[in-house]
């Protein structure tokens, strides 16, 4: 058997044994969702494993193309290891590796990183990645003549779209309703998804028109009047589903000191995307969900900007992985560091944003004041991680971040104690407001960057293609309150809560909410308008 790994063996041969052992032992979540889909009884047992074979035949013509002579074995090293831990999140929490998750990915500070740490995704490293890749190292490879490479690889390629050909057209039937009717199954092919989509972010990233930044709002300014100043605190939350929310009907009150305040809840509330690197920066952008465009948003300027040539304080405190470039050009703090915030154990945690606030606040005597606080929130799959021991409300909870070895219960209990923590947090928030009340129209808006699953459907974490993401990821809590002097007819404000709304709104509501006078303001787009 150990001479098979001495003999020398040409590039193809290596390539298509490579594949083989991927679409073998690396597509559990494919194949789980091709068997819930086509039941393995009658006539599907045959095409299911027409589906095994052209998904070996996609990932050969695939790894032909990308390994050349010399850069075979790094290539094939390379997507060994990365492919261990794809086939690792697919298995584990469901997810899809497409361009917004190898952004998330990319953007994942160390901290976020180690909550996904476990002693299972080590042995899928291990076993499906770092073993092989040491074969692949071991094994000689054959040198032939460039001209007879080509040729091989012409040969291989050629073979295997042939039996791809043949075994659609044998199973049209069957092909038709898996291409057309059950897209997102091709999106768990692992790892020609993910190096497709790779290639797709490398492009948009790399390969677009915006150079520089374009200014918007240039206008932007604010009439002078005898009524006070504004100071609004915009808390940003993570990973929190509406329907958990304690003052939208839930069964559990895990909102119960929001529900002792005169807010305004808002129960239609759709994100913008399903994961922070995308909902945050589109939610502060002018382009709403339908325009965004990463690159596009990266080199424009945002709502804080335009706030900011009008003349208002702002300041951006994160507890989270980062402002994803939103605050780039206004004053940022970072609060997952114990230099900034005073309030950390395992952890640093969210109240500790709302400590130096008043300090902030009476440091600014001129101008409007706008704060941004960026949650930890309910970050997952560590939940339990996310709250002290008071807040540890509803019991028994997960304590891993292996949420496949916790029941539904134990998950969400500790997500829900999070949202308790929450719920502890916005009321200080509001408290601090109330404290300025005299000298400011004050309000406070909270709303959720997207939402989570909790294993609905064997469905975990968030950032699923927003076409076929379910509601959970992105239905989201969004709540408004407002001081005594903050102009506005409550009884519209509740009217219009109840109605469809989405975060393409938050970039008018904020100009709205500091009165900025500018073309690029849409009212109809402004939470706010239909009670002023």
């Amino acid at each position: 058997m150990f001479n098979w790994f001495r003999t020398p063996r040409s590039s193809c041969t290596v390539t298509i044994a490579v594949a083989l052992f991927l679409v073998i032992f690396a597509n559990g979540a494919f194949f789980k969702h091709v068997l819930e889909v086509y039941p393995p009884s009658g006539g599907n047992i045959l095409f299911v494993l027409s589906v095994a074979i052209v998904l070996l035949c996609v990932t050969v013509i695939t790894l032909t193309l990308l390994g050349w002579r010399s850069t075979l074995k790094p290539v094939l090293i390379a997507v060994l290891l990365v492919t261990s831990m794809a086939a690792y999140f697919m298995d584990a929490y469901d997810v899809v590796i497409d361009t917004h998750m190898i952004q998330n990915m990319l953007e994942t500070n160390v901290k976020e990183s180690a909550d996904l740490l476990s002693f299972k995704q080590l042995l899928y490293f291990i076993l499906l990645g770092v073993i092989p890749s040491v074969i692949v190292y071991k094994i000689p490879i054959l040198l032939v003549p460039h001209k007879s490479t080509i040729m091989g690889k012409a040969k291989v390629i050629g073979i295997a779209l042939g039996i791809i050909a043949v075994l659609i057209f044998s199973f049209s039937k069957y092909y038709t309703s898996f291409f057309r009717e059950h897209k997102p199954l091709r999106y768990y092919a692992n790892p020609t998804f993910y190096l497709y989509s790779l290639e797709s972010y490398i492009q948009k990233t790399f390969s677009h028109p915006y150079t520089g930044l374009t200014h918007i709002g240039e206008d932007a300014s604010i009439t002078a009047t005898g009524e006070p100043r504004k100071l609004m605190i915009l808390v940003v939350g993570e990973a929190v589903r509406w329907d958990h929310f304690g003052l939208n009907d839930y069964s559990r009150d895990t909102t119960p000191l929001l529900r002792k305040e005169d807010v305004v809840n808002f129960t239609q509330f759709t994100s913008c995307g399903t994961e922070t690197a995308v909902s945050v920066p589109c939610m502060f952008s002018s382009f709403g969900r339908e325009g965004y465009e990463k690159e596009k948003a990266l080199h424009t300027e945002n709502v804080l900007d335009v706030l900011n040539r009008a003349g208002v304080n702002i300041l951006w405190r994160d507890n989270n992985s980062n402002s994803k470039g939103v605050a780039d050009r206004v004053t940022y703090e970072d609060y997952q560091t114990s230099k900034n915030n005073t309030v950390c154990d395992e952890e640093c945690r969210d109240e500790g944003m709302l400590f130096g606030l008043q300090e902030y606040i009476e440091a600014h005597p001129k101008g409007d004041i706008l704060i941004v606080l960026h949650q930890m929130g309910n970050h997952g799959p560590a939940y339990y991680k996310r709250y002290t021991k008071k807040y540890e409300k509803f019991t028994p909870v997960c304590k891993t971040n292996q949420l496949e070895q916790c029941t539904t219960d134990e998950i969400t209990n500790a997500y829900d104690n999070t949202i308790l923590y929450t719920d502890t947090f916005l009321s200080q928030a509001i408290t601090l407001l109330k404290e300025n009340d005299d000298r400011f129209a004050t309000g406070m808006f909270y709303l959720s960057d997207h939402g989570e699953s909790l294993g609905e459907n064997g469905l975990y974490l968030h950032g699923f293609p927003y076409a076929i993401a379910p509601e959970a990821q992105k239905h989201v809590p969004a709540v408004m309150w407002f001081g005594k002097q903050f102009k506005i007819d409550k009884s519209k404000m509740m009217a219009s809560a109840k109605l469809p709304q989405t975060q393409d709104s938050l970039f008018h509501t904020l100009l709205g909410f500091m009165e900025v006078n500018t073309s690029v303001y849409q009212p109809e787009l402004d939470l706010l308008h239909v009670a002023r």
